[in-house]
């Protein structure tokens, strides 16, 4: 009896520190993530390192780019298991010269990924649940709010290291997607590394062209590190002055692709419809717009 009930006791006390430890580690992952919040200037910075065209005479090689901006990032959602962060470039001094950049969201232990296929279509991927015990999806959205890419890993915080890291397939960037058609998936390995001055976007890039009748076939290879550099928010005013007047008109798309993404299915989207793209038709909406016509006009894009 006295080892039966040592060992109960020994098991509750195992179980007791186990959990204290996980909620420990939940809250320096949410720490992580939402000092990815704030005003940041910010360097683009991506390189073409290694390419094997079939026809290396007539390859072009993407150019070496390197951009600055000032970007404000909005902490949208803050719930215990999900955190929702929107990005918004700042490309002049009035609030006319603002770009809604990215999103990205952060779920904890999410077991549904949208996986990207190509030629703008993501099927729906289970992962056990064991498999995601402790990790957070990150998924990234479109200027639009569609889907972009997802992907889920744990937040490592190590000899003063805070980074997570995946590797998923993802659309053309869209400093590409107008100028090259000679790939169409593009696999990234994402590193979010916090640092003492803001934080960096690592990432090692394969440029792929897929069909369904061969091999995923690598065209080239790319370096991007985009580096995040903590600067004073009023900074981003006019950023947070824009969101503010526009916020409502954003929440009900956002809503209405939640609905979409909720049923858990296979996406297909629709480039442009009469040349126009799904974000061209949201110019013309405004905070009174409906959710029954934001609503049909996503529909009139996702391809059944």
């Amino acid at each position: 009896m006295r080892i039966k009930s040592f060992s109960y006791f020994t098991l509750l006390l195992f179980l007791t520190v186990s959990m204290h430890a996980q909620n420990a580690k939940k809250k320096e992952d949410i720490a992580a993530i939402k000092s990815m919040c704030g005003c940041y200037e910010v360097q683009f910075n991506f390189a073409e390192t290694f390419q094997y065209p079939k026809d290396s005479i007539s390859y072009t090689k993407s150019k070496t780019n390197h951009d600055k901006g000032i970007e404000w990032v909005e902490l949208l959602e803050d719930q215990p298991n999900k955190l929702s962060l929107q990005h918004l470039l700042i490309v002049g001094p009035s609030e006319d010269a603002i770009v809604k950049h990215w999103r990205q969201d952060w779920l904890y232990e999410n077991n549904n990924l949208l996986s990207y296929s190509k030629e703008d279509s993501w099927k729906i991927k289970k992962i056990n649940a064991q498999k995601t015990k402790g990790q957070w999806t990150q998924k990234v959205f479109q200027v639009d709010d569609s889907p972009r890419y997802e992907g889920s890993a744990t937040w490592v915080h190590y000899d003063g290291r805070h980074y997570w890291e995946n590797t998923t397939d993802a659309p053309l960037p869209r400093r590409e997607y107008t100028k090259r058609n000679d790939y169409n998936v593009f696999k990234r390995t994402n590193v979010h590394e916090i640092t003492a001055t803001g934080w960096i976007h690592d990432q090692d890039n394969i440029k792929i062209n897929r069909n369904d009748k061969e091999e995923d076939y690598i065209l080239a290879e790319e370096k991007g590190r985009n580096i995040y550099t903590k600067i004073a928010d009023s900074k981003c005013k006019t950023a947070q002055d824009w969101w503010y007047k526009n916020k409502i008109l954003w929440n009900k798309i956002r809503s209405e692709w939640e609905i979409v993404l909720q049923k858990n299915k296979d996406i297909k989207i629709k480039n442009s419809i009469n040349d126009l793209t799904l974000f061209d038709q949201f110019k013309n909406l405004n905070n009174e717009s409906s959710q029954e016509e934001i609503r049909t006009i996503i529909s009139s894009y996702l391809i059944n």
